[in-house]
């Protein structure tokens, strides 16, 4: 995995210390070499910070054609590569490297932007055709790797982190509009957090010319409708077709010259992903597992069982309460994003000890809840059907009602813990939506007719959840791990594996528990204990803001800042007397209050470590 940033200006060149000063922030993603390059007429420059994963020798980019009127800088990973490599030989195709990244470019010169539903993996990537004078960039199907993008005058830039663009010149400001949206259901697909910043949402590319910037669709999840269900599906036969897919996805992120690990935990997903894995190794793998100082977060116990079972070598990284605490800022300086648990910065920790160890690859089982319906959410969507009460309306989100015919039982639990917000707000700000109902307006930016309409509750819920929260909360990790020049890959998310997947209806995905097929499949290389274990999400200790220690330290230093002020989403008396009582609540009240606290904080520090920061270096 590595960094990429581009610059596309239909006015005046690109300025090439610009373009370096971008690329050199993104330093932590490719910390074996930065390179770029501009066009001779100076109206596109490419960058790229690499992480040398495969191909050491001749892999650096950007990498241009035979003839150099096309330039490609990759972010991330194409697997079965040396078979299309092959076929590309065959046809007069001369490579330059022999890594991965090479074959989109001699994709793209067969078969322009249809070149996409050839390649399999987790990527993003910046093309520039100079014989047609367009920009080709592209994400991968699930949003694995980041793509960020905006439009300054002229000038359009492209970047894996936001920060590169406010290096390059981008304004560094929030987005009010966007802000309010994330604080009560998440972000839109194409949004940011940040003004005039967009992303290029999953399983589409963006098109760039002197004329204009589009952005068009190639994939999505296309769930059968109810009816098309095959009724003769063999359970044992899908089993064991599902085993063969997993094997398949496993053993092509297996690929690399340089050792890989696992990340553990004690679920399902990632004892599956180090089972399998191990079978195809001849050697040990290394096994990670974070531990925490809380008996009910700690896995270590049941991962430890799953790495003897497997024969892997194993390890687990103490996370205490400290250490989150000491390293929530500089993990939100590279998420970019708001939080409500501190998941995120143990997931930073637990990389940083790879890294510390020498290793730069990892396995791990992100992805599977979304494909086999494992949250506690798509159960309740299931019985919510069955009895018939899932096509109620739900008075509480009657936009959704309206949209859907009924409410995914993830969308209404998330209104009720986030309603708290609402009493942290600053009066103006919120007065500007006081008619937004912002449930609403995140179902309508999807594709009803297309991917909703026809199909199963559950599978909708489970639509809106792999389009919202996996690319926009859950696989904000990548710059987590990225943050330590660490690869991680995700088999679950194999488009071929899910494209199979997607045919298994509801029905035998949670037969007599969650994920009943991925254990069915999964049995012959997981432990007892994991295959009867019910699902428990990777998740920290809940920050204890309401007792003495480092985090509420913290958290009172920031609520007493100027960052506090200079945001102007927030009540500062609110948050301030809120805080102050959160030691005299109790149960659910003091869970939620602690959640929305915790995402103040982030905002605190986004605005002071990102924000602030970024217009200061802009002079």
């Amino acid at each position: 995995m590595c960094g990429l940033v581009a610059i596309f200006s239909t006015g005046r060149p690109v300025c090439d210390a610009t373009l370096w000063n971008a690329t050199e922030t993104l330093s932590h993603r490719g910390p074996d070499l930065r390179r770029c390059w501009t066009c001779a007429s100076g109206q596109v420059g490419l960058g790229h910070a690499r992480l040398s994963i495969i191909d050491f020798e001749t892999g650096a980019q950007p990498i241009a054609s035979e003839n150099e009127d096309i330039w490609i800088a990759v972010n991330g990973e194409f697997y079965d590569f040396e078979n299309i490599r092959s076929g590309l030989e065959r046809r007069g195709h001369r490579f330059r490297t022999r890594g991965d990244s090479e074959i989109a470019l001699h994709l793209y010169q067969e078969q322009g932007v249809g070149s996409l539903k050839e390649l399999r993996g987790e990527f993003a990537f910046v093309l520039w055709d100079g014989s047609n004078q367009t920009l080709f960039a592209a994400r991968d199907r699930f949003g694995i790797k980041p793509l960020y993008y905006a439009m300054v005058g002229d000038t359009l830039f492209l970047a894996s982190e936001v920060k590169a663009l406010f290096a390059a010149g981008v304004p560094a400001e929030w987005d009010p509009d966007s802000f309010y949206q994330q604080l009560f259901v998440f972000l839109n697909q194409d949004r940011t957090l940040f003004k005039g910043v967009f992303q290029v949402p999953p399983g589409h590319y963006l098109l760039a010319t002197a004329a204009g910037v589009r952005v068009l669709r190639y994939w999505d999840l296309d769930y059968p409708r109810i009816a098309d269900y095959s009724p003769d599906l063999d359970e044992g036969e899908c089993v064991e077709q599902l085993r063969g897919l997993l094997t398949e996805a496993v053993r092509l992120r297996l690929r690399a010259d340089i050792p890989v690990t696992v990340f553990l935990s004690g679920g399902i997903d990632s004892s599956a992903i180090l089972g399998f894995a191990s079978a195809l190794c001849e050697e040990p793998l290394r096994a990670y597992t974070v531990s925490f100082d809380h008996a009910d977060y700690d896995e270590s116990a049941v991962a430890s069982e799953t790495a003897m079972r497997a024969g892997a070598i194993y390890r687990s990284v103490p996370v205490s309460q400290t250490d989150l605490a000491d390293h929530l800022a500089d993990a939100v300086w590279h998420a970019e994003t708001l939080g409500v648990n501190l998941h995120g910065v143990a997931r930073y920790l637990l990389c940083r000890a790879l890294h510390d160890d020498g290793y730069r690859v990892a396995l791990t089982g992100e992805g599977s809840d979304e494909i086999f319906g494992g949250y506690i959410q798509s159960r309740q969507d299931m019985l919510l059907s069955a009895s018939g009460a899932g096509r109620e309306p739900n008075s509480s989100l009657p936009g959704v009602d309206r949209s859907l015919g009924f409410t995914p039982a993830w969308l209404h639990r998330v209104a009720l813990t986030r309603s708290v917000f609402h009493l942290l707000l600053d009066a103006d700000y919120q007065a500007q939506f006081t008619d937004r109902d912002p449930f609403a307006l995140f179902t309508e930016q999807f594709d009803r007719q297309g991917q909703l309409e026809g199909r199963h509750p559950m599978i909708q819920s489970l639509y809106l959840w792999t389009r919202s929260i996996l690319p926009n909360y859950t696989l904000f990790a990548e710059r987590l791990e990225m943050a330590h020049g660490v690869e991680v890959r995700l088999p679950f998310l194999d488009h071929h594996l899910f494209e199979s997947i997607r045919h298994i209806p509801p029905g035998l995905l949670l037969r007599d528990r969650e994920k009943h097929a991925l254990r069915e499949a999964s049995r012959p290389v997981i432990t007892e204990t994991v295959y009867r274990r019910p699902k428990q999400p990777f998740l920290a200790p809940p920050a204890p803001l309401s007792v003495a220690g480092r985090i509420r330290e913290m958290a009172q230093d920031l609520f007493r800042s100027s960052a506090l002020g200079a945001l102007p989403f927030f009540d500062q008396a609110a948050v301030r007397a809120v805080f102050d009582g959160l030691p005299r609540m109790e149960g659910p009240q003091r869970q939620a209050f602690n959640s929305a606290l915790l995402t103040v904080m982030c905002s605190c520090l986004l605005q002071s470590r990102l924000l602030d920061a970024s217009r200061s270096a802009a002079g």
